[in-house]
């Protein structure tokens, strides 16, 4: 006969299990709330789908038909019957998760907290120590366990600390930081950063202690490293200068900025314009851009100016034409610009003086890559990367008509815009020197400027920009007698110009006495081959040569 219990008195769900989980008592509650009727001897898994029980726990999490019960159980006899006692209840199960989950969080917070590198420090708001880790038995020479317990107040007293820096967070209630020397002599920065309960008020003062002996010898490795990357780095821009010098003279910073822009775009096929005034290069960085491009292996640089061919004749340049296209053609035809330049680069200067009637062609041309001759009834693919330049302003030339604007836009894809040797003084002594010595190698000769030449340069305004500074070398080289060219030697055209600024053009002391200091540098780095050697000559540090040489983007030249 199966040992019955009655439990129509509990107000919970409970049952008693035998030894072997079969139902030998339950209360009316369970009943209820199961839904269902319960007979005695049946087994426990047939009440709910899931039955389990964790390791060690007098507790049993059960299931049936998705309500979740708790159950608490409790030995009865030495039979093994034992009495369950509980409740459905899903915020239970989830309060039960929560806790498992805030104990692994729990335990992952202490491993942080003892494998971070820097000490950490924690102290409620009256000062006693709560927590620590090991990383502060590095810094400070002292055992962690030693704080646990103790009062920051303490172990000001007995020298541990020369200042709380939790003490302080509590009082201004923000973050606090310190840089002091510990107990065991080491510089250290100690943060002390509140931490603010429920109820706004400082529950927590968390403390970071760094050990900066680590930190200030890599700081010094640091720039030591840097100064000698910074060594490297002039060497080597002075190299590439020198390299760079036998092409092109790109000594100003808006000069090695173009010509970098340049390496950018040198394999990228869209159009580049070239702005600027008459003789400041606009031809020199069109074929830099040809030579660093993979189409100088592919194709020709060819060059037309819009400007010098008449305008009857350009048509036929640019596009060729057919045997007997007009009087006077040639009977075999002949190739344009575009069919030479074909993989290459086509360099179009003074683009603004090209005829309406021709920039339809050239429209065509760039965006279908189709060119026809003159005369011709078939049209040619060709493959040309178009360079235009002018130093007029095309944006106004297509305001007034003159310039088509769907045209404007198709040569306006890259602008660069090269500013006039008056907006660059920096690099006028490296064109002299390299104008100079074309002109001597060319006729033989052995000439040279004196000082007041090479201020004469400095301080002129250049309105023919480099085209004009070269004119003049050769003139003066070539006209000059002996070897030393002087101010006497300057045509009187130069003389009542004087090379100095008008009212119009008055610049700030500080421009004035920058430009000054500027063009003494360069004078002084012409002259002598090293730092040291400028230094002396103007009376001042090497250290100071050197930052200022920086500043206004000057080196040396062999």
């Amino acid at each position: 006969m199966i040992e019955t219990y009655s439990l129509e008195t509990v107000p919970f769900p409970a049952f008693v299990l035998d030894a072997t989980d079969k139902l030998l008592g339950y209360s009316g509650k369970l009943e209820e709330m199961l839904g269902q009727i319960c007979t005695l001897g049946t087994p426990v898994t047939d009440l709910f789908s899931m039955w389990m029980k964790e390791e060690n726990s007098k507790l049993i999490e059960a299931v049936h038909e998705e309500r979740v019960f708790v159950f608490m159980e409790s030995k009865l006899d030495k039979e093994g019957h034992r009495l369950l006692v509980g409740t459905e209840t899903e915020e239970l199960f989830l309060l039960r998760k929560q806790n498992k989950e805030l104990r692994n969080l729990n335990r992952e917070l202490d491993a942080v907290i003892e494998n971070s590198y820097d000490g950490i420090y924690i102290t409620d708001d009256k000062g006693m120590t709560w927590k620590t880790n090991s990383a502060i038995e590095r810094i400070t020479a002292i055992p962690k366990e030693y704080y646990i317990g103790k009062n920051v107040d303490e172990l000001v007293e007995r020298g541990i600390l020369k200042n709380s820096v939790s003490k302080k967070a509590l009082e201004l209630k923000r973050t606090v930081s310190y840089v002091q020397k510990n107990y065991a002599g080491k510089e250290t920065l100690l943060t002390g950063t509140p931490v603010f309960n429920e109820d706004g008020k400082i529950g927590k003062i968390v403390t970071n202690i760094r050990d900066l002996s680590d930190l200030n010898e890599l700081q010094e490795k640091l720039s030591k490293l840097n100064q000698l990357n910074d060594r490297y780095k002039e060497e080597l821009s002075q190299l590439k200068n020198q390299q760079q010098s036998k092409r092109f003279i790109a000594q100003s910073l808006a000069m090695r900025r173009i010509f970098e822009t340049a390496d950018r775009i040198a394999n990228i096929d869209a159009t580049v314009l070239i702005l600027g005034e008459t003789g400041v290069g606009k031809d020199v960085l069109a074929n830099y851009i040809y030579e660093e491009s993979t189409r100088s292996k592919e194709g020709e640089f060819r060059k037309v100016n819009c400007g010098a061919i008449p305008p009857e004749l350009l048509e036929s340049e640019l596009f060729g034409y057919e045997a007997g296209a007009f009087t006077g053609a040639s009977k075999k035809g002949k190739p344009g610009m575009f069919e030479l330049a074909d993989q290459g680069i086509l360099f179009m200067d003074e683009v603004g003086e090209l005829p309406l009637n021709l920039q339809v062609k050239l429209l065509r041309a760039i965006q279908e890559g189709e060119i026809q001759r003159i005369g011709g009834v078939q049209t040619k693919s060709v493959n040309v990367r178009v360079i235009a330049a002018t130093n007029r302003n095309l944006k106004e030339m297509v305001e007034a008509g003159e310039f088509r604007e769907d045209l404007y836009y198709r040569l306006n894809v890259i602008p660069v815009h090269i500013p006039p040797l008056r907006e660059r003084k920096d690099d006028i002594l490296p064109l002299i020197r390299l104008f100079l010595n074309q002109v001597n190698t060319r006729y033989r000769l052995n000439k040279k400027f004196d000082k007041g030449m090479k201020e004469f340069f400095l301080s002129y305004e250049w309105p023919g920009n480099i085209r004009e500074l070269s004119n003049l070398i050769e003139r003066l080289a070539v006209t000059a007698d002996g070897d030393t060219i002087q101010m006497d030697h300057l045509p009187e055209e130069y003389h009542r110009q004087g090379g100095r600024r008008t009212k119009a053009e008055i610049m700030s002391l500080k421009e004035a006495a920058e430009s000054a200091e500027r063009e003494m540098i360069a004078i002084a780095v012409e002259k002598y081959s090293n730092t040291y050697e400028v230094a002396k000559a103007l009376k001042t540090s090497q250290p100071t040569v050197v930052r200022k040489m920086k500043k206004y983007g000057i080196n040396f030249y062999d």
